[in-house]
């Protein structure tokens, strides 16, 4: 009998964790009317890397920010095995301030601040062009996608593989290019 009931609830527990909701799963999830939630468990993705007062317009800006890019473990696992991003991935794009006075800091720059963040999802059920662009801030609620002229046509033109600038990313460069997923006219345009 105690066995029998020990089975039983190793079987439940199993069962409670199987059907456990996707909400922390490192994918999207919409509104009713289409708008992306903001991402859930930032912290635990894998960070790609940083950039400073990075444009990808002529001209200089006033002010330099951090961009800190993250995905998802499981989209990072699957890349590493493939050279490919699977459906379902996203990117996050966080933006930062910097400064360089504060603290003991004499020389250099450090992150402030978050100023925003923008999120890149690759959705082939949702998107006709399977990637889609989204901006937050630290209130945002959710957010609708970006109009395709905004974000989408620039990655289609510039990204080194699919929609995504793995030419800054130095860890998944090599892993790209092993399976010959890299455009190499990326980094010469």
């Amino acid at each position: 009998m105690k066995r029998a009931l020990l089975g039983l609830t190793i079987v439940m527990c199993i069962g409670f964790i199987q059907a456990a909701p996707e909400s922390d799963s490192g994918k999207p999830e919409y509104t009713s009317d289409n708008h992306l939630l903001p991402p859930k468990n930032l912290r635990e993705w894998i960070f790609l890397s940083s950039g400073l007062g990075m444009s990808y317009t002529p001209g200089s800006a006033d002010h330099q920010m951090f961009t800190n890019v993250f995905v998802p473990q499981w989209a990072y696992s699957e890349f590493v095995k493939s050279g490919k991003w699977p459906d379902k991935t996203i990117f996050v794009v966080e933006e930062r301030g910097s400064e360089t006075k504060g603290s003991i800091n004499k020389v250099g720059h450090f992150q402030t601040d978050l100023m925003g963040y923008g999120v890149e999802v690759k959705d082939e059920a949702r998107f006709p062009e399977k990637w889609a662009y989204f901006n937050f801030d630290e209130s945002s609620k959710s957010a609708q996608a970006n109009p395709k002229a905004a974000c989408w046509q620039c990655h289609e033109d510039h990204a080194a593989v699919e929609h995504s600038f793995v030419q800054f990313y130095p860890t998944l460069k090599p892993v790209a290019k092993k399976f010959g997923t890299y455009k190499q006219a990326a980094e010469n345009p």
